[in-house]
């Protein structure tokens, strides 16, 4: 195994690991661009994404579940539109 590779699998995990990351989708909404990238655990998807704007990002993940990718990424999309909703610019705040 190569360095490169080693370092690879400590990030993204392996095909056989409890939690995987799946495909992500791109979404804008109010001048920000949310990420939605759901985490495949077992017993579903769990709500994972990144919002971002200009250089500023916020990674979240929830413990929310869906049983779907699709659902997933919807239910990801919603939990993002409601914090940016709720706070604004002021979510890339510590």
């Amino acid at each position: 195994m190569g360095f490169l590779s080693g370092l690879k699998g400590l990030f993204a995990g392996s095909e056989g690991s409890a939690k995987a990351k799946v495909d992500s989708q791109e979404h804008q909404y109010q001048g920000f661009v949310i990420t939605t990238q759901p985490i495949k655990v077992s017993g579903g998807y769990r709500v994972n994404g990144l919002i971002t704007k200009d250089d500023l990002e916020h990674q979240f993940i929830r413990a929310d579940l869906a049983s779907t990718i699709d659902g997933a990424h919807e239910l990801t999309l919603f939990k993002s539109r409601q914090a940016i909703d709720q706070m604004g610019e002021t979510i890339f705040k510590s």
